[in-house]
């Protein structure tokens, strides 16, 4: 039984296409042997999940820039430490719908509150546990607020209100965040078929973490 101890995370703007690919991803890693723990930020625990309920209620518009950006930090650390540590020491494929690079796109650049003053608070949260692989799903903010004003059963929270110039502002932070960690973050086109994604990022997490799939890796 494949056992990698991978910490994995999706991110991107809204309506990008997260939850439908990790959902893809799990039953392609799954169906390979490997056990897999997916999860969410904020939230994937009781106590961040409150925390999450207050940052996105549409009703608290009055919420202060560096409040949010506390809040986020401190689901954070709560849902590291009680979920994806223990996973990651069980020898679990941890992947996270969202991490610190959100804080730094979100908060840190269209927020203005800048990247530096970020980092320096998820820093204390998180320590020095960070993700091998994120994969950044790029979607013009346009075609991503389509999508979700179009889905149905789709809950529209604070930040989908947030006016486009906002969201240009959220892309052009995981620009930046892309350039500077060439390494970690890779850049994949989401506006596309979610077939076409998936394809995609199983080909770029095979070619990350050799040996995790033999050849035959089917979708």
């Amino acid at each position: 039984m494949l056992e990698p101890r991978t910490f994995l995370t999706i991110e991107g703007g809204e309506g990008a296409g997260k939850s439908t690919l990790i959902d893809g991803l799990t039953r392609i890693l799954s169906a390979k042997g490997i056990r897999v723990m997916t999860t969410r930020e904020p939230g994937g625990i009781p106590i961040a999940e409150q925390i999450r309920g207050v940052i996105l209620d549409q009703g608290n518009t009055a919420m202060e820039a560096r409040t949010e950006a506390l809040l986020y930090a401190a689901a954070r650390r709560q849902h590291l430490t009680e979920k994806i540590i223990p996973a990651l020491a069980d020898g679990m494929f941890v992947i996270c719908d969202r991490f610190v690079d959100s804080s730094l796109a979100y908060q840190g650049h269209a927020r203005g509150l800048g990247m530096d003053e970020i980092w320096s608070i998820n820093r204390f949260a998180v320590e020095d546990v960070m993700p091998e692989l994120t994969l950044w799903l790029d979607i013009s903010p346009e075609a991503g607020l389509k999508r979700i004003y179009d889905a149905k059963n789709r809950e529209i929270n604070r930040l989908d209100m947030e006016g486009l110039s906002f969201h240009h502002l959220v892309r052009e932070g995981y620009t930046k965040l892309h350039a500077q960690n060439p390494g970690r973050i890779v850049r994949i086109n989401a506006e596309t078929s979610p077939e076409a994604l998936l394809n995609d990022s199983i080909s770029i997490i095979a070619q990350r973490f050799k040996g995790l799939f033999a050849n035959d890796v089917k979708l």
